[in-house]
Order: C-alpha cells, then structure tokens, then sequence
C-alpha cells in the first residue's frame, strides 16, 4: 500500500514536471519566433545555440565532467548530429515563417515516426494496430497542411522536415553510447544548432545585424526556456514512470496553440483542430498498446 501511494506521488510529480517542460518548449518557440521577426534566422540559431552551449559547459564543468569524451565521435553520435542539424533548422524555419500553432501540431507527430523508425531500423516489434495507428496520425497530419488545395502552403513542408529531422535524433540518441550523458547530449544538440545558423547563414547570404532590445531579450528568454525545458524533462523521465509521464507531452500542443493565438494572433482552422485530434489520439493509443504488449512479455 505505501509502496503504491509513493509509486503514485513519484507518476504526479514526475507528470507536472512533463507539463512545466512542454510549457517551457513552447515559450522557447515564441520567443525564437519574435526575434525572428527582427533578425536572420541563421543569426537566431547561431546565438541561441551558443547561449545554450555556454549553459550546458557550465553545468559539465560544475558537476567535474569533461567537455568531450571520445564516443561523441562514434557513428550514432554522428549520425544524430546530421539529424539535430536537420531538425533544428527546418523547425526553426517553419515557426518563423507559418503560425506557431501549426507548426506545433505537425511536431507532435514525431513519436509516431520514431515508433514506425524504431521498428524498421531496430527490429522492434510492431503489430497493425500501432502501425494502423501512425497511418492515422500521419494523415492527421496531411489534413493540416492540405495539399492539393488553396489553403495548401510549401512552407507547412518545413515543419514537416523538422519533424522527421527530430525523429532521427531520437532515433539516433538510443545507440548513443551511454558515456555522453544527458549533459552531453544537451551541449552537443546546442552545438548542432550553431553548425545549423552558420549553414544557413552562408546559404542566405545575410549579413549581421545588431539585436534591437527585445531581440537581444527573446533570445535570452529562449536559451532560459529551453534549458529550463531540458532539465524538466529529464527530471520528469526519472521521476515518474515512463508509461504515466509520457502522455503528457501532448500538452505542448496546448501551449503552442495558446501562444500562437495569444501572442501573435493565429487562428485555429477546422483542419488544424480535426489533424490535431487524430495525430494526438494516435499518438495515445500507440503509448498504451505499447505498455499493454510490455505488461503481456
């Protein structure tokens, strides 16, 4: 009985820490898309990743950790760069360019892509059901973007690419050796947003331009949200039980579409509602299937 009533404290505060991190996520995307609205993009991710970059080194070295161990070269490690750099960069560029809630919604297809990716490139075992459930989810996400119609925008293809770019690095973080460590991995992902701003920059062409006061004051805000945001989920990941904590994600998508309509005036279509509902319904049932099939080995 006590050993239930702590397992179920343990299950709420490791949920409300899931919920602080979505919350913080989608402030960190509110505050890159305003200092978007003033600065280049590759400049945005050039100082947000070294903002964060220089947090996540401090962290290292005030808990006597090295910078760098020689696994951050293995192929996983490599091979998520890649996939860090392609996420960061599209996402970026897809809640700078269309409205944040949208970009949000097509985010939260990611696990979806991760559980079908798990189970061509892992080998994990996946039955119709959950794969009848991301089918459903990814036209979810089809009904957003609406291709074929007027309300269809080239633009919605980033988030789509940013999407896919994070399932990688999920993907890819689970054969990272287990030397990197979360601090690690949070230094070298702000590290591949700087490679990310500098590819970018070079692309565009763009030159420097000095922050104005609330650019300079959104990027803080953002390097502050999304370290605050990391360390909320890895707390929420080893407080709770994965199964309990995990639905809660989802709540991002709340945030983001309170953000977008709050802050910068966006506007929900019956498209975006409908999407939203069969990518975060799909998303559940796959969590539960996946603990049910768990609780049956």
């Amino acid at each position: 009985m006590i050993d239930t009533a702590i397992a179920r404290k343990a299950d709420l505060i490791g949920s409300a820490f899931m919920v602080l991190a979505m919350a913080l996520f989608a402030v960190e995307d509110a505050f890159i898309k305003t200092a978007a609205l003033t600065l280049p993009i590759g400049q945005v991710l050039i100082l947000f990743g070294l903002g964060g970059a220089c947090v996540f080194a401090a962290l290292l070295r005030l808990n006597g950790m090295a910078l760098f161990v020689p696994d951050v070269l293995s192929r996983p490690m490599r091979i998520r760069a890649v996939f860090e750099v392609t996420g960061r960069l599209f996402y970026v560029l897809a809640i700078a360019m269309i409205p944040l809630s949208a970009a949000t919604v097509i985010l939260q297809a990611t696990p979806l892509v991760v559980v079908a990716g798990a189970a061509i490139v892992f080998g994990e075992t996946v039955g119709w059901r959950r794969w009848t459930a991301i089918i459903v989810g990814l036209i979810g996400v089809i009904i957003i973007i609406q291709p074929g119609t007027d309300s269809f925008s080239a633009l919605s293809l980033l988030a789509i690419i940013g999407m896919f770019g994070f399932a990688g690095r999920d993907l890819a973080s689970r054969a990272a050796p287990a030397s990197i460590g979360t601090l690690r991995l949070g230094l070298y992902g702000f590290c591949a947003v700087i490679v990310a701003g500098a590819l970018y920059t070079l692309w565009e062409g763009a030159g420097v331009i000095r922050p104005t006061p609330l650019a300079a004051l959104s990027l803080l805000g953002a390097v502050g949200a999304g370290v605050a945001a990391y360390a909320s989920l890895m707390k929420a990941m080893r407080t709770g039980d994965v199964s309990a904590v995990t639905p809660f994600r989802y709540t991002r998508l709340l945030f983001g579409i309170g953000m977008g309509v709050v802050l910068f005036g966006e506007r929900l279509t019956t498209a975006t509602w409908a999407g939203s509902a069969l990518i975060v319904l799909s998303g559940l049932f796959i969590m539960w299937r996946g603990k049910k099939a768990a609780a049956q080995t």
